[in-house]
């Protein structure tokens, strides 16, 4: 009898596990970005709906960007990641920072989420353009990063390239703190606006943003069509008071391509019907729309993303 009660009480714990395991419990890890960008204060925010709201249990990590979350989806590190759209075609193309190793095909789209600004930050009032970059010292993001295709792009349409400059490969939190130093003269930061290593920045030192305007922006888009144009509205960050127009392209939740599709439905209806609670919590949130979602996406979406979506009135392409 003392067995058979034994054997009985594991019997109940291993069901109470597993009841867990399905419940809330399937444990998603989402690669995000540095401390000191949007993706990883944006992505806790989302990884918490997911939790509350998807049945899944969901937490978010810093990661070095893009390129780290398509490669840690891949690896089975992670099950989510938040990318830029430019560095998802790179990947599903085999393109860029992909080229050498291939395309990466393990990854769907769950949904756009919002703009990602191309940020060129200076402290030195004889940097009025990108053209002024030229023979200075120029954090262009870490190699082979997203921001560093992006400045490369930028900088090529004035004629610039890498050899041009001094160039730094930095990631967010080190660029602000060498302009701070004096390290270097300006920086390329690619983020949603306001991002916080830019708000301390600006908080305590006399710096602001390099307009990407006219024909320079206007040869990027040409060239590259994942970029669009964006305004940083005056006051987004202290001691701006005017707007500042850019370049961007968009952050998007990608997820493994093994995740089930009951999972993946809930979770986009987790992130999309909870999107004005998201933005009582981060100011990205008011991005958050079913045409943000679904337009200008460079990878097929997931069939369980695609099924919420056409819910909604609209049809994704899914391969």
């Amino acid at each position: 009898m003392k067995k058979f009660l034994t054997l009985a009480l594991v019997a109940i714990m291993l069901v109470t596990v597993l009841a867990s395991c399905n419940g809330g419990t399937t444990k998603l890890t989402m690669g995000t970005g540095g401390t000191g960008g949007t993706y990883y204060a944006f992505g806790a925010v989302l990884g918490q709906y997911v939790e509350n709201n998807a049945g899944v249990g969901c937490v978010a990590v810093s990661t070095d960007g893009s390129k780290a979350n398509i490669q840690g989806i891949a690896s089975g590190d992670y099950q989510l990641g938040t990318v830029q759209s430019d560095v998802m075609a790179y990947a599903w193309n085999g393109t860029n920072t992909f080229a050498e190793n291939g395309k990466v095909d393990s990854f769907r789209v769950i949904g756009g989420l919002y703009a990602e600004a191309v940020q060129l930050i200076t402290m030195d009032p004889n940097i009025k353009s990108v053209a002024d970059l030229a023979g200075k010292s120029v954090s262009i993001g870490a190699p082979a990063s997203g921001v560093y295709f992006n400045a490369i792009d930028v900088l090529g349409a004035v004629g610039l390239t890498e050899n041009d400059i001094k160039a730094q490969y930095q990631s967010f939190n080190e660029s602000v703190e060498s302009l701070k130093d004096g390290k270097i003269d300006a920086a390329f930061v690619v983020a949603g606006a306001p991002t916080p290593a830019v708000v301390d920045l600006m908080t305590t030192k006399d710096a602001y943003l390099v307009p990407i305007d006219g024909d320079v922006a206007d040869t990027v888009m040409k060239n590259c069509p994942y970029y669009t144009a964006y305004t940083v509205p005056a006051g987004t960050y202290k001691g701006q008071t005017e707007d500042v127009t850019t370049i961007t392209v968009k952050a998007t939740l990608i997820v493994s391509a093994d995740i089930d599709e009951d999972t993946v439905y809930e979770i986009t209806k987790a992130i999309f019907d909870n999107a004005e609670a998201i933005t009582a919590e981060h100011a990205k949130g008011a991005e958050l729309s079913i045409e943000n979602a679904t337009s200008g996406m460079t990878a097929p979406f997931h069939t369980g993303a695609a099924r919420y979506f056409a819910e909604k009135g609209v049809n994704v392409e899914t391969e």
